[in-house]
């Protein structure tokens, strides 16, 4: 089972990207190969409808969401929704229109999103949660949202805050216990 994670920011320490960091260790703990998009991996060429780039890094991403049984998307809430940069790599699933099983087709999808207060990291949340129907993806029950200005975070993108890390490891057991049930479902 492989569980990919697309997100974060281009900022070393960013907490959307320790959020990821922290269900994908949780999957692993659960048996799931992971792989994580973020940072520089997520410095994208605009994405444009038709037009090929033969940029590794997202030949790399589509193929890794092509051969996701589980993915993960966190975006940082700016302006009360998703990221130009998490946006924009979401953007190349468009790439998997024409597959036999089409974007995120039957897939679950975990969504979390941080913001310097509630309002954004609320809004970005719905976003993201939109964005994965649009995507034909399946969010998972729990979606997590949480106020970054907290510092939920050690320097070494441990969680601090018991709630939050037990949310993330629900999100990991919701991730791949779906993706085992429709596994065994085929």
């Amino acid at each position: 089972m492989l569980v990919v994670a697309v997100g974060g920011t281009l900022r070393a320490g960013s907490s959307t990207e320790a959020a990821l960091r922290c269900v994908l260790q949780y999957a692993e703990k659960r048996g799931a190969s992971t792989r994580i998009f973020a940072g520089e991996q997520l410095n994208l060429p605009i994405y444009a409808p038709g037009v090929v780039t033969a940029d590794p890094k997202v030949t790399d991403l589509v193929e890794s969401l092509r051969q996701a049984d589980a993915i993960l998307i966190g975006s940082p809430g700016y302006h009360g929704g998703i990221s130009g940069l998490v946006k924009n790599a979401i953007d190349y699933t468009e790439e998997l229109a024409r597959d036999a099983r089409p974007y995120f087709s039957g897939k679950p999808v975990g969504c979390i999103a941080s913001g310097a207060g509630w309002q954004g990291c609320n809004s970005t949340l719905q976003a993201l949660r939109s964005v994965v129907h649009a995507l034909r993806g399946w969010p998972t029950p729990l979606g997590i949202a949480f106020n970054s200005t907290t510092r939920p975070f050690n320097a070494d993108q441990t969680c601090l805050v018991a709630e939050l890390d037990q949310q993330f490891s629900v999100m990991a057991d919701e991730l791949t216990s779906f993706a085992r049930a429709r596994a065994t479902a085929e």
